[in-house]
């Protein structure tokens, strides 16, 4: 290159621009730079790319999450506890996974909208959502409230093929509602008998938890002994007979027709359903307890209403069916009387069931215990048969009461000798049988021992006679 063309260039070079006045070597170094700078941005990204892209492949695949069941946290509960004795027969037949498998459709239901019926994975009734429940009891409307108590709100209901059913909510106290609700369904979900009141099903959703009953349509026990019913009870004697024969059958079926056999813990009046025919329905199970054959059952919280609770249940916790017969003779008394079993409106000494009608007993004053609103006393043998086993039931020593199948046996006994003395007629035409047992009742009043009827050569030849058999009560 000559001296020219070096003057030459450095002269261009150094010319000023239009570029804020910058001489032009100065822009061309600039977008030099700048295009490096670029360059090597690029470049960069483009390693970084490619390096990720690598390393993809030997990373281990993340594993799928798996979607987790809408189930809530006392449902869990409901399903893991520990498994109970053998299952009875006539009361479930898969186990608790079957209640889980129902108790998950039955909750992701609310999210995919209204369903038909559904038939219940346990093996029996269905379940309900709680919208055919609400449509049932008109939006579990006050006006439909048909009981409460201490652990739900009975709502009478109508389902849309006209059945009449009965909706218990359970109160969610502390989760008393699951261990009910649990309590129920395994003691009588399949369990079906005349005199026992039938669960058609249940509703799991959300925090609600209900069971679905048979309606029965006459209301209490309570409400027809010591409710307003007017001057003269329509509870005739041979209609509390056979409510007090109902019972125990009932009981019977629960206590030696089952295995494990079902322990109540809370028969009362007010637990006593009554149909239009007054046959009684053993209802409530939410306190009840399953215990294997010859077991008994230690708890440190006694459930149960006051009145009605067994004496060695209250002071030990020791739980038994005998426990039940204590109850169902203060029943029996109950229906006997008229009377509450603590009335604190009464003077003092007539307090207590128990020790009042003793003390009547004691005293040869049997005929004056019969409830005042009965139009029509009952014959003075089939009073003392009442008290005789009511009596027995209601025995300190919980040993010495007899089993429910034994106190079925001589009630249908009274009924038998009552139906033959009817159709054979007066005294003079009575067999020998029969003036038998009318000695031995005459014997009945004077051999008394501490205010209680005891007639041990009674208890002997009934027991002879009266041989166990279940399918009478069943």
């Amino acid at each position: 290159m000559s001296v020219y063309d070096a003057a030459f260039v450095d002269t261009q070079l150094s010319k000023r621009t239009s570029i804020l006045g910058l001489r032009l070597w100065v822009v061309i170094g600039v977008l030099v730079g700048s295009i490096i700078v670029i360059t090597l941005f690029l470049l960069s990204l483009c390693l970084t790319s490619r390096r990720r892209h690598h390393n993809k492949p030997r990373r281990a695949p993340a594993p799928t999450p798996t979607p987790t069941p809408p189930i809530s946290k006392e449902i869990l509960e409901i399903v893991h506890v520990p498994p109970p004795p053998p299952p009875p027969k006539a009361l479930y037949s898969s186990g608790e996974s079957r209640l889980a498998a129902s108790v998950c459709e039955t909750t992701s239901s609310r999210d995919s909208g209204p369903v038909g019926p559904q038939v219940s994975h346990l093996g029996w009734g269905r379940w309900y959502t709680l919208r055919e429940l609400e449509a049932a009891t008109n939006d579990f409307c006050e006006h439909n409230v048909i009981g409460e108590g201490g652990y739900g709100i009975v709502y009478r209901g109508l389902l849309p093929d006209a059945t009449k059913v009965a909706v218990k909510n359970l109160l969610n106290n502390k989760g008393q509602a699951e261990r009910e609700f649990k309590v129920e369904v395994e003691a009588i979900g399949r369990v079906r008998h005349k005199n026992l009141v039938r669960l058609l099903g249940y509703c799991v959703e959300g925090a609600y938890r209900m069971l679905v009953y048979e309606y029965v349509d006459n209301g209490n026990l309570e409400q027809w002994l010591h409710g307003d019913v007017g001057p003269v009870s329509p509870i005739k004697w041979d209609i509390r007979m056979k409510i007090i024969l109902g019972t125990a059958k009932g009981l019977a079926y629960l206590h030696e027709g089952l295995e494990p056999k079902v322990v109540h813990r809370d028969v009362k009046s007010s637990n006593i359903l009554l149909d239009r025919q007054w046959n009684p329905k053993v209802s409530d199970f939410g306190l009840a307890k399953l215990l294997s054959a010859d077991h008994s059952y230690v708890t440190t919280r006694v459930m149960g209403t006051f009145g009605y609770v067994a004496p060695e249940y209250a002071c030990t916790g020791m739980l038994t069916e005998k426990s039940d017969v204590y109850s169902f003779g203060i029943l029996i008394m109950e229906i006997i009387t008229g009377r509450s079993p603590v009335d604190y409106s009464k003077p003092q000494g007539e307090v207590n069931l128990i020790e009042w009608l003793k003390s009547m007993v004691g005293n040869r004053k049997s005929e004056e215990v019969v409830d005042p609103k009965l139009a029509e006393k009952p014959s003075s043998k089939s009073l003392k048969r009442a008290l005789l086993v009511a009596l027995r039931c209601v025995d300190p020593d919980a040993a010495k009461r007899p089993k429910v199948g034994h106190v079925i046996h001589m009630l249908e006994a009274e009924d038998l000798l009552s139906r033959d003395d009817q159709r054979i007629g007066g005294e003079s035409s009575r067999s020998h049988r029969d003036y038998q047992l009318e000695d031995k009742d005459s014997r009945l009043d004077k051999r008394q021992i501490g205010g209680e009827i005891t007639d041990q050569s009674e208890d002997d030849n009934t027991s002879s006679r009266y041989h166990p058999q279940p399918s009478r009560y069943r």
